[in-house]
């Protein structure tokens, strides 16, 4: 599954792609991961709050609801596990992943200047 994983983080994000082994440790801490043939998602949860780590979606399949699935799927499972709240981070230079939480219901709550590299991250949460 990390190999699979891995390869498709790759295809989605290839600037910084994470290996199997990150996913693993991620897994290995804590982070649950749900994973399909064209998207996946990584996440935690704390007490009552769950946390998006990241959602990928292969570039060939973007535009087809596949994130907008993959967060309701975390929206249902975490809520039957007594979550309240889910929050994430974006950045302030990824406008599609902007506009598919802001039409998830997610409300931006704060700020990161300079999170990653240099560019500021947007915390964004939803109530569930």
């Amino acid at each position: 599954m990390f190999d699979e994983l891995s390869n498709l983080h790759k295809k989605c994000f290839p600037n910084k792609p994470w290996s199997a082994d990150d996913f693993r440790e991620l897994k290995q801490s804590g982070c649950e991961i749900i994973m399909s043939e064209n998207g996946f998602v990584v996440y935690r949860i704390v007490v009552d709050e769950a946390e998006i780590i990241t959602i990928g979606v292969n570039p060939e399949k973007r535009r087809l609801g596949i994130a907008s699935a993959i967060i309701g799927i975390i929206e249902k499972t975490t809520k039957s596990q007594g979550v309240k709240k889910i929050f994430l981070e974006v950045a302030s230079t990824n406008t599609p992943a902007q506009k598919l939480y802001e039409n998830s219901g997610f409300k931006v709550v704060g700020l990161r200047p300079k999170y990653y590299d240099g560019v500021d991250a947007i915390l964004m949460s939803k109530d569930i």
